[in-house]
């Protein structure tokens, strides 16, 4: 039978049923598994059977969950963590060595951040950021130690587009791990290993769940680079619990059909905001005035859920539109199937600078809108009042 399209592996994609023959795949709460004899014991511990031993190596529901991932992402494996962050950490220290190198994005999410600049160095890693918007400048600031090429496209929270085609040659004419974080795409937006990633990181938390529930996350990619991820993750233990597995599992499901109605959506709030008196500029990576609309159109099937502007007024402004909102929530979280209002001066970024916010076009003035699932008309009826 020829390859499945992507809705039918997220349904289809399944644990081998049980001798009960469900239908849906049911949780397996253990936190270990047992062996036939001494021989089967040995020979599993000896990785001579590919089998479950303990459930931070490895579960069936955690197992379920990363082979659909690695079907919508065109990877070879992958392992799961019990947080984004947790996906992210795991994966540096488990490919990095003191003395190691980083190039970075300068617009990255705020904990990955403070990771790069307050942890890493206590292990001599050592971290040079490029400007999303100068991407000829990469090839400047790296160095016979650099290891690692970093980005997130789009980019948190200023919804800029990177070229990953264009860092995916770079990575590869200077010998580089190139690693991506696809959280604000999704598998079914975007595939960064077409354009030339080695591995790719989602928060599942963010629209992997879509509905708030659970923190999760997870990185995919060529089976080399997971098994030494695997190998530190086994011994550290950060490993993703089966029971959120499975609801993530669950929610691959409908992640498409969800992903097009939060697009949906979000354009149609861009469009509506970008014609609004009281917004100074508004960016949505399907937007015509994108300044990277034509790398958007290239590498995304649509612009995802995220839409960032600039009220003008600044912080005074600000203030009196988050204090005006009545039905969207105030909250840290994106990709939630209910519509999410955030500042990120004051949440998200908050432990950088000024300077550094500015770096990366964060302004007091911007908010962040996680566009959610509910009628387009009642979610541009409250940001219409909050505005007036």
């Amino acid at each position: 039978m020829e390859s499945k399209k992507f809705e039918t592996e997220a349904i289809r994609t399944q644990m081998e049923r049980s001798q009960f023959l469900e239908h849906s795949v049911p949780l397996y709460l253990t936190s270990s598994f047992v062996f036939e004899d001494a021989e089967d014991m040995r020979a599993s511990f000896a990785e001579e059977k590919d089998r479950n031993i303990y459930s931070r190596y490895a579960n069936p529901n955690s197992s379920e969950f990363i082979e659909k991932v690695c079907k919508m992402e065109s990877a070879e494996n992958g392992f799961a963590f019990a947080s984004g962050m947790a996906a992210v950490y795991s994966t540096f220290a488990a490919l990095l060595e003191s003395g190691d190198h980083i190039v970075s994005s300068r617009s990255i999410f705020g904990s990955t951040h403070s990771l790069f600049s307050q942890y890493f160095p206590k292990w001599n890693i050592s971290t040079s950021y490029f400007d999303v918007h100068k991407l000829e400048s990469v090839e400047e600031i790296i160095t016979p130690k650099t290891k690692i090429l970093y980005a997130e496209s789009p980019t948190n929270p200023g919804v800029d587009l990177l070229d990953l085609e264009a860092l995916g040659k770079i990575a590869k004419k200077h010998g580089l791990i190139f690693i991506v974080d696809n959280c604000f795409a999704s598998p079914y937006l975007q595939q960064p290993i077409k354009f030339g990633a080695d591995l790719v990181i989602h928060s599942g938390t963010k629209l992997m769940d879509g509905q708030g529930r659970v923190l999760a996350g997870i990185t995919v990619g060529s089976n080399e680079l997971v098994d030494k991820i695997y190998r530190f993750s086994r011994i550290t233990g950060p490993a993703l619990s089966p029971f959120n597995a499975w609801i993530l599992s669950k929610s691959l499901e409908t992640l498409a059909i969800r992903v097009d109605r939060h697009c949906e959506n979000a354009l149609k709030l861009a469009t509506y905001l970008e014609n609004h008196e009281r917004v100074a500029w508004v960016k949505y990576p399907f937007l015509k005035s994108h300044p990277q609309y034509e790398i958007a159109k290239r590498q995304m099937k649509a612009g995802g859920c995220v839409v960032a502007f600039e009220l003008k007024g600044g912080l005074d402004a600000g203030r009196k539109f988050f204090d005006s909102i009545k039905l969207l929530s105030l909250s840290a979280n994106l990709g939630d199937s209910r519509s999410i209002v955030t500042h990120p001066a004051s949440t998200t970024h908050s432990k950088l600078t000024k300077e550094e916010r500015a770096s990366v076009g964060i302004t007091d003035g911007m908010v962040r809108i996680s566009v959610g699932l509910e009628h387009i008309d009642d979610i541009i009826a409250d940001i219409g009042q909050a505005l007036g």
